[in-house]
């Protein structure tokens, strides 16, 4: 399993939300790109950048940042946030980045998600964030009332081939991650499935890693220190 430490951006820092909460949100780094360089000198190969504007306002509004990042880090990179078009997809691939994730956009125009995974193929992820069973759309704003194990199972057969599966009730609450759901996607899936959202410990990333879950996104867990990145990365070899 592979670990993703996680940067959110917001105002061009790395912040970290309460529950998807925009007015608890923690500001952690006001220069992303020491954060990134700090993932590196422990060891990560990859990072998860997410542009919380983008999310809430329908536009890459860090996409900026995002790249530098990626350019100074030179760490594998994947990003969503705001992409509601193939322009913004391809300028962030065409720029380097290895993954793009959508969300929104892939939950609301089924056309725009077809379209892309035809053109960019594995390079494109989905972003199946839930709330009570239900996708949530809009940067965790809005309930799509699309129900989510539904939602996995047509972008599968969509040919997604990762998908980026966030529990809101415990991202950044530190209370663990939600290893019945990762379970039930597990076994009803046959896509690449990262966990995101209350990875809190080394059991966590251990226990995620028995499940044969593809990848594991680490964010509060490591701003707090609770999660060194070297040591998830063994863990996750375990």
């Amino acid at each position: 399993m592979i670990i993703i430490p996680a940067i959110d951006l917001f105002n061009g820092q790395a912040v970290r939300l309460f529950k998807g909460d925009y007015n608890s949100m923690t500001v952690y780094d006001t220069d992303p790109v020491n954060t990134a360089m700090k993932f590196k000198s422990e060891g990560a190969e990859w990072i998860h950048i997410v542009d919380l504007e983008g999310a809430k306002s329908g536009n890459a509004v860090n996409i900026d940042t995002v790249m530098k990042i990626h350019d100074y880090s030179g760490l594998k990179c994947e990003t969503g946030g705001g992409i509601r078009d193939i322009k913004t997809v391809e300028r962030y691939i065409n720029s380097g980045i290895d993954r793009v994730i959508l969300g929104t956009s892939a939950v609301l125009d089924e056309k725009f998600l077809r379209t892309a995974v035809k053109t960019f193929g594995d390079k494109i992820a989905v972003g199946v964030d839930i709330k009570n069973g239900s996708v949530a759309v809009k940067g965790w704003l809005e309930d799509s009332g699309v129900d989510a194990m539904a939602f996995c199972l047509k972008i599968q057969d969509i040919g997604v081939k990762t998908i980026i599966s966030t529990d809101i009730s415990r991202d950044g609450a530190m209370k663990g991650t939600n290893l019945l759901l990762y379970s039930e996607l597990k076994s009803k899936l046959k896509m690449n499935i990262i966990a995101s959202g209350g990875v809190s410990s080394l059991d966590d990333v251990k226990e995620l890693s028995e499940l044969g879950i593809y990848g594991a996104i680490i964010g509060k867990a490591y701003y707090t220190g609770a999660v060194k990145i070297s040591e998830a990365i063994e863990a996750a070899k375990k």
